[in-house]
Protein backbone atom coordinates (compact mmCIF):
# COMPACT_ATOMS: atom_id res chain seq x y z
CA UNK A 1 0.00 0.00 0.00
CA UNK A 2 1.13 3.59 -0.39
CA UNK A 3 2.70 4.94 2.26
CA UNK A 4 4.35 1.60 4.06
CA UNK A 5 7.87 0.80 3.24
CA UNK A 6 9.03 -2.20 2.32
CA UNK A 7 10.91 -4.39 4.88
CA UNK A 8 14.93 -5.20 4.26
CA UNK A 9 14.74 -9.16 3.47
CA UNK A 10 18.22 -9.03 5.01
CA UNK A 11 17.44 -8.03 8.23
CA UNK A 12 15.85 -11.54 9.28
CA UNK A 13 18.22 -13.07 6.89
CA UNK A 14 20.78 -15.43 9.52
CA UNK A 15 23.16 -15.80 6.45
CA UNK A 16 24.03 -11.91 6.73
CA UNK A 17 25.06 -11.96 10.05
CA UNK A 18 26.64 -14.91 9.51
CA UNK A 19 28.97 -13.07 7.00
CA UNK A 20 29.49 -10.16 9.05
CA UNK A 21 30.71 -12.36 11.56
CA UNK A 22 33.26 -14.73 9.09
CA UNK A 23 34.46 -11.03 7.90
CA UNK A 24 34.88 -10.12 11.32
CA UNK A 25 37.04 -12.94 11.71
CA UNK A 26 39.16 -12.82 9.19
CA UNK A 27 40.11 -8.74 9.59
CA UNK A 28 40.92 -10.04 12.94
CA UNK A 29 43.15 -12.86 11.81
CA UNK A 30 44.97 -10.62 9.40
CA UNK A 31 45.51 -8.21 11.99
CA UNK A 32 47.34 -11.05 13.99
CA UNK A 33 49.14 -11.89 10.78
CA UNK A 34 50.15 -8.53 9.85
CA UNK A 35 50.98 -7.88 13.56
CA UNK A 36 53.17 -11.34 13.46
CA UNK A 37 55.29 -9.98 10.13
CA UNK A 38 56.67 -6.68 11.85
CA UNK A 39 57.47 -8.80 15.07
CA UNK A 40 59.60 -11.14 12.70
CA UNK A 41 60.86 -7.89 10.79
CA UNK A 42 61.94 -6.56 14.13
CA UNK A 43 63.07 -9.21 15.94
CA UNK A 44 65.25 -10.32 12.72
CA UNK A 45 66.67 -6.29 12.62
CA UNK A 46 67.60 -7.05 16.12
CA UNK A 47 69.56 -9.84 16.10
CA UNK A 48 71.52 -8.53 13.22
CA UNK A 49 72.38 -5.49 15.20
CA UNK A 50 73.16 -7.58 17.59
CA UNK A 51 75.30 -9.63 15.33
CA UNK A 52 77.11 -6.59 13.64
CA UNK A 53 77.94 -5.94 17.36
CA UNK A 54 79.52 -9.34 17.85
CA UNK A 55 81.47 -9.02 15.03
CA UNK A 56 82.82 -5.79 15.82
CA UNK A 57 84.06 -6.41 18.95
CA UNK A 58 85.15 -10.04 18.73
CA UNK A 59 86.50 -10.20 15.07
CA UNK A 60 88.36 -7.13 14.61
CA UNK A 61 89.98 -6.50 11.43
CA UNK A 62 93.82 -6.69 11.88
CA UNK A 63 95.47 -3.76 10.24
CA UNK A 64 97.73 -4.21 6.88
CA UNK A 65 96.98 -7.82 6.98
CA UNK A 66 96.31 -9.59 3.76
CA UNK A 67 95.81 -13.32 2.50
CA UNK A 68 96.87 -13.06 -1.02
CA UNK A 69 97.08 -15.86 -3.49
CA UNK A 70 99.60 -15.53 -6.43
CA UNK A 71 102.34 -12.46 -6.74
CA UNK A 72 101.23 -8.76 -6.79
CA UNK A 73 101.82 -5.56 -6.60
CA UNK A 74 101.37 -4.40 -2.93
CA UNK A 75 99.88 -0.82 -2.77
CA UNK A 76 100.30 1.46 0.28
CA UNK A 77 97.96 4.91 0.45
CA UNK A 78 99.49 8.03 2.28
CA UNK A 79 96.53 10.33 2.11
CA UNK A 80 96.69 13.55 3.84
CA UNK A 81 98.49 15.27 6.35
CA UNK A 82 100.87 13.03 8.07
CA UNK A 83 101.07 13.54 11.88
CA UNK A 84 100.30 12.03 15.03
CA UNK A 85 96.58 12.72 15.61
CA UNK A 86 95.62 11.61 12.34
CA UNK A 87 95.07 8.42 9.47
CA UNK A 88 98.37 9.25 7.79
CA UNK A 89 100.10 8.93 10.93
CA UNK A 90 103.72 6.89 11.29
CA UNK A 91 102.59 3.95 13.42
CA UNK A 92 99.45 3.36 10.53
CA UNK A 93 102.00 4.02 7.46
CA UNK A 94 104.50 1.74 8.77
CA UNK A 95 102.11 -1.32 10.27
CA UNK A 96 100.84 -1.00 6.17
CA UNK A 97 104.58 -1.10 5.10
CA UNK A 98 105.38 -3.72 6.95
CA UNK A 99 102.68 -6.15 5.92
CA UNK A 100 103.16 -5.46 2.33
CA UNK A 101 107.03 -6.70 2.53
CA UNK A 102 106.22 -9.19 4.63
CA UNK A 103 104.26 -10.97 2.30
CA UNK A 104 106.22 -13.56 0.46
CA UNK A 105 103.59 -12.72 -2.57
CA UNK A 106 104.84 -9.07 -3.02
CA UNK A 107 106.52 -8.59 -5.94
CA UNK A 108 106.87 -5.18 -5.66
CA UNK A 109 105.79 -2.28 -3.43
CA UNK A 110 103.54 1.45 -4.08
CA UNK A 111 103.46 3.82 -1.80
CA UNK A 112 100.47 5.99 -3.24
CA UNK A 113 101.43 9.50 -2.12
CA UNK A 114 98.93 12.59 -1.86
CA UNK A 115 100.33 14.95 1.31
CA UNK A 116 101.09 18.22 1.40
CA UNK A 117 103.48 17.47 4.49
CA UNK A 118 103.36 18.13 8.17
CA UNK A 119 105.46 16.91 10.85
CA UNK A 120 108.90 16.11 10.04
CA UNK A 121 109.54 13.54 13.33
CA UNK A 122 106.25 11.75 11.65
CA UNK A 123 107.91 12.13 8.22
CA UNK A 124 111.48 11.12 9.60
CA UNK A 125 110.26 7.76 11.13
CA UNK A 126 108.56 6.59 7.78
CA UNK A 127 111.50 7.49 5.87
CA UNK A 128 113.83 5.59 8.30
CA UNK A 129 111.73 2.87 8.24
CA UNK A 130 111.53 2.43 4.45
CA UNK A 131 115.10 2.23 4.35
CA UNK A 132 114.69 -0.49 7.03
CA UNK A 133 112.66 -2.44 5.05
CA UNK A 134 114.74 -1.95 1.63
CA UNK A 135 117.24 -3.12 3.30
CA UNK A 136 115.85 -6.15 4.81
CA UNK A 137 113.88 -7.26 1.65
CA UNK A 138 116.40 -6.14 -1.05
CA UNK A 139 114.43 -7.61 -3.76
CA UNK A 140 111.28 -6.26 -3.10
CA UNK A 141 111.64 -2.82 -4.68
CA UNK A 142 109.37 0.40 -3.38
CA UNK A 143 108.25 2.54 -5.62
CA UNK A 144 106.56 6.67 -4.81
CA UNK A 145 103.70 7.33 -7.14
CA UNK A 146 102.67 11.27 -6.03
CA UNK A 147 99.22 12.01 -7.80
CA UNK A 148 98.02 15.56 -6.96
CA UNK A 149 101.07 16.89 -4.11
CA UNK A 150 103.73 15.01 -2.47
CA UNK A 151 105.31 18.34 -0.76
CA UNK A 152 107.10 18.75 2.49
CA UNK A 153 106.99 15.98 4.62
CA UNK A 154 105.29 14.14 1.92
CA UNK A 155 108.15 14.69 -0.99
CA UNK A 156 110.24 13.65 2.93
CA UNK A 157 108.61 10.23 2.53
CA UNK A 158 108.78 9.84 -0.68
CA UNK A 159 112.59 10.45 -0.88
CA UNK A 160 113.16 7.01 0.55
CA UNK A 161 111.63 4.66 -2.02
CA UNK A 162 113.92 3.16 -4.86
CA UNK A 163 112.21 5.23 -7.41
CA UNK A 164 109.69 8.33 -7.41
CA UNK A 165 106.74 8.43 -10.30
CA UNK A 166 104.05 11.56 -11.03
CA UNK A 167 101.75 13.07 -13.31
CA UNK A 168 102.96 15.60 -15.39
CA UNK A 169 100.63 18.02 -13.45
CA UNK A 170 101.26 16.75 -10.09
CA UNK A 171 102.83 19.42 -7.36
CA UNK A 172 106.21 18.15 -6.08
CA UNK A 173 108.87 20.11 -4.07
CA UNK A 174 108.57 22.59 -1.06
CA UNK A 175 111.68 21.31 1.00
CA UNK A 176 111.48 23.49 3.65
CA UNK A 177 110.48 24.25 6.94
CA UNK A 178 108.28 26.63 8.67
CA UNK A 179 106.49 27.96 12.18
CA UNK A 180 104.26 30.44 11.90
CA UNK A 181 102.26 32.80 14.41
CA UNK A 182 100.26 35.85 14.45
CA UNK A 183 101.47 39.17 17.13
CA UNK A 184 98.86 41.23 18.85
CA UNK A 185 100.73 43.98 20.80
CA UNK A 186 99.83 46.90 18.68
CA UNK A 187 96.55 45.56 18.64
CA UNK A 188 96.67 45.31 22.64
CA UNK A 189 98.27 48.76 22.67
CA UNK A 190 94.95 50.50 20.85
CA UNK A 191 92.75 48.55 23.24
CA UNK A 192 94.30 49.61 26.02
CA UNK A 193 95.15 45.65 27.22
CA UNK A 194 97.82 44.81 29.82
CA UNK A 195 99.45 41.33 29.01
CA UNK A 196 100.48 39.60 32.63
CA UNK A 197 102.50 36.59 31.44
CA UNK A 198 103.94 34.59 34.69
CA UNK A 199 106.82 32.27 33.60
CA UNK A 200 109.77 30.37 35.37
CA UNK A 201 112.35 30.41 33.01
CA UNK A 202 113.93 33.44 30.82
CA UNK A 203 112.74 32.22 27.45
CA UNK A 204 109.48 30.12 28.52
CA UNK A 205 106.97 32.39 27.04
CA UNK A 206 109.09 32.84 23.21
CA UNK A 207 106.06 31.65 21.32
CA UNK A 208 103.73 34.08 23.10
CA UNK A 209 101.59 36.21 20.92
CA UNK A 210 100.73 38.85 23.10
CA UNK A 211 104.68 40.01 24.18
CA UNK A 212 106.62 41.35 22.29
CA UNK A 213 109.99 39.62 20.05
CA UNK A 214 113.05 38.54 21.73
CA UNK A 215 115.63 38.83 18.85
CA UNK A 216 117.44 36.26 21.26
CA UNK A 217 114.44 34.12 20.85
CA UNK A 218 114.23 34.85 17.31
CA UNK A 219 117.53 34.00 16.86
CA UNK A 220 117.06 30.40 18.94
CA UNK A 221 114.09 29.92 16.53
CA UNK A 222 115.64 30.51 12.87
CA UNK A 223 118.88 27.98 14.42
CA UNK A 224 116.18 25.27 15.12
CA UNK A 225 114.38 25.38 11.88
CA UNK A 226 118.08 25.43 9.88
CA UNK A 227 118.57 22.07 11.55
CA UNK A 228 115.53 20.67 10.94
CA UNK A 229 115.68 22.12 7.18
CA UNK A 230 119.37 20.57 6.97
CA UNK A 231 118.13 17.00 8.25
CA UNK A 232 115.28 17.43 5.71
CA UNK A 233 118.00 18.51 2.55
CA UNK A 234 120.15 15.48 4.21
CA UNK A 235 117.70 12.97 3.66
CA UNK A 236 116.39 13.91 0.23
CA UNK A 237 120.21 14.09 -1.16
CA UNK A 238 120.74 10.26 0.55
CA UNK A 239 117.72 9.18 -1.48
CA UNK A 240 117.92 11.07 -4.55
CA UNK A 241 122.00 10.78 -4.74
CA UNK A 242 123.05 11.96 -8.23
CA UNK A 243 119.67 12.09 -9.86
CA UNK A 244 119.64 15.63 -8.16
CA UNK A 245 120.44 18.47 -10.07
CA UNK A 246 122.94 20.51 -8.34
CA UNK A 247 120.53 23.71 -8.12
CA UNK A 248 120.47 25.20 -4.62
CA UNK A 249 116.61 26.54 -5.54
CA UNK A 250 115.43 22.69 -4.84
CA UNK A 251 115.74 23.10 -1.28
CA UNK A 252 114.62 26.70 -0.72
CA UNK A 253 110.66 25.72 -0.50
CA UNK A 254 110.00 26.08 -4.07
CA UNK A 255 107.25 23.39 -5.67
CA UNK A 256 107.33 22.02 -9.38
CA UNK A 257 104.86 20.33 -11.73
CA UNK A 258 105.53 16.65 -12.02
CA UNK A 259 107.11 17.48 -15.44
CA UNK A 260 109.34 19.79 -13.88
CA UNK A 261 110.68 17.66 -11.13
CA UNK A 262 111.64 15.28 -13.76
CA UNK A 263 113.91 17.87 -15.12
CA UNK A 264 115.39 18.75 -11.58
CA UNK A 265 115.79 15.09 -10.18
CA UNK A 266 113.35 15.42 -7.82
CA UNK A 267 111.36 12.58 -10.21
CA UNK A 268 112.24 9.72 -11.86
CA UNK A 269 109.18 9.58 -13.92
CA UNK A 270 105.60 9.92 -15.42
CA UNK A 271 103.27 7.83 -14.23
CA UNK A 272 100.15 6.32 -12.29
CA UNK A 273 99.83 3.62 -9.92
CA UNK A 274 98.62 1.01 -12.47
CA UNK A 275 101.37 2.28 -14.66
CA UNK A 276 103.84 1.39 -12.51
CA UNK A 277 102.36 -1.91 -11.74
CA UNK A 278 102.18 -2.80 -15.20
CA UNK A 279 104.92 -1.71 -16.69
CA UNK A 280 107.81 -1.34 -13.78
CA UNK A 281 106.95 -4.08 -11.85
CA UNK A 282 105.41 -6.54 -14.19
CA UNK A 283 102.21 -7.20 -12.06
CA UNK A 284 99.14 -5.93 -13.23
CA UNK A 285 97.29 -7.45 -9.64
CA UNK A 286 97.11 -4.35 -7.56
CA UNK A 287 96.67 -5.30 -3.45
CA UNK A 288 95.56 -2.81 -0.95
CA UNK A 289 97.85 -2.94 2.20
CA UNK A 290 96.56 0.16 3.75
CA UNK A 291 95.66 -0.18 7.00
CA UNK A 292 91.99 0.24 7.56
CA UNK A 293 89.73 1.32 10.99
CA UNK A 294 88.74 -1.85 12.31
CA UNK A 295 84.93 -3.03 11.38
CA UNK A 296 83.26 -0.95 14.71
CA UNK A 297 85.23 2.55 13.87
CA UNK A 298 83.60 1.94 10.44
CA UNK A 299 80.10 0.99 11.71
CA UNK A 300 80.04 3.71 13.94
CA UNK A 301 81.73 6.34 11.40
CA UNK A 302 79.05 5.23 8.79
CA UNK A 303 75.68 5.61 11.63
CA UNK A 304 77.01 8.73 12.63
CA UNK A 305 77.26 10.02 8.76
CA UNK A 306 73.53 8.72 8.51
CA UNK A 307 72.51 10.65 10.98
CA UNK A 308 74.40 13.63 10.22
CA UNK A 309 72.46 13.54 6.74
CA UNK A 310 69.09 13.01 8.45
CA UNK A 311 69.42 15.75 10.84
CA UNK A 312 70.66 18.07 7.55
CA UNK A 313 67.43 16.98 5.65
CA UNK A 314 65.44 17.44 8.62
CA UNK A 315 67.00 21.19 9.13
CA UNK A 316 66.76 21.86 5.76
CA UNK A 317 71.13 22.06 5.07
CA UNK A 318 72.15 20.59 2.02
CA UNK A 319 75.67 21.12 0.46
CA UNK A 320 76.68 23.26 3.22
CA UNK A 321 74.18 25.46 2.73
CA UNK A 322 70.47 26.52 4.37
CA UNK A 323 67.83 25.72 2.20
Amino acid sequence: MLGNTPSNSNDNNPNSHEDIVNRLAFAALNEQRRRRRWNIFFMALFISYLFLIFFALYLPEKPGKRITVGKHTALVDFSGMIAANTEANADTLVGGLRAAFEDDNTAGVILRINSPGGSPVQAGYVYDEILRLREKYPDTKLYAVITDVAASGGYYVAAAADEIYADKASVVGSIGVLMNSFGFVDAMDKLGVERRLYTAGEHKGMLDPFSKENPADVAHLKKMLNEIHQQFIDAVKAGRGDRLVDDPKIFSGLFWTGEESVELGLVDGLGSSSYVAREIIKREKIVDYTPRPDYWQRFADRIGLAMARVLGDNLGVRNGSIR
